[in-house]
């Protein structure tokens, strides 16, 4: 049974960054796709970027691109997200979500496993 659990979140300023962690365990083979989502209070949940466990490809949602960068870290079972130029918009709770067979990144559908989320707050 795969588990993730995400961390790193924070407040921080409107222009800082932050780097949150989602750590796998439990997975078998070569591993789960990962994807990052974001929902505000209010809000439907929202894509923000996702890693393909068969080639390490990248995939970002329009808001994520060129701000934020996912990475993923074998040896730590760890995939980040570095988010730089937070806006406060991105205020959120960021969820982790992993899945063997994921073919669109940003339908959560596609996941089987998440995250508790971890909470993001960008002030102005």
């Amino acid at each position: 049974q795969v588990q993730v659990v995400e961390s790193g979140g924070g407040s921080v300023q409107a222009g800082g960054s932050l780097r949150l962690s989602c750590v796998v365990s439990g997975k078998q083979g070569r591993g789960p796709s990962i994807g990052w989502f974001r929902q505000a209070p209010g809000k439907e949940r929202q894509w923000v970027a996702g890693v393909r466990n068969i080639d390490g490809h990248r995939y970002y949602s329009d808001s994520a691109k060129g701000r934020f960068t996912i990475a993923q870290d074998n040896a730590e079972n760890t995939v980040y997200l570095q988010m730089n130029s937070l806006k406060p918009e991105d205020t959120a709770m960021y969820y982790c979500a992993a899945g063997y067979y994921v073919a669109d990144f940003s339908v959560a559908s596609e996941y089987n496993f998440w995250g508790q989320g971890t909470q993001v707050t960008v002030s102005s």
